[in-house]
């Protein structure tokens, strides 16, 4: 469970923060009781690029390509029911 820091204090202590993310983590800083911001390490913010993919490459990856779908509308009801 990452460590929550109050904002002043994560100020005051950065290199603490910044020594206790790289030792363990992910670190909450909160302002006024709020949860406002998560402190990951370099590698951490890395791998979370890598793993983001285009919305095109989702589809590509999709296990309907190729797949012939049927996209006509249904005309047995009125387009305009009321």
């Amino acid at each position: 469970m990452p460590r929550k820091w109050q904002l002043q204090e994560a100020k005051n202590r950065f290199s603490r923060v910044v020594n206790e993310v790289i030792a363990n983590g992910p670190q909450v800083v909160t302002r006024r009781g709020e949860e406002v911001v998560v402190i990951i390490s370099k590698e951490e913010f890395e791998l979370l690029k890598k793993s983001q993919s285009s919305l095109l490459d989702f589809f590509r990856q999709s296990p309907l390509v190729g797949t012939r779908l049927d996209l006509e509308r249904d005309q047995t009801y009125p387009k305009d029911a009321g």
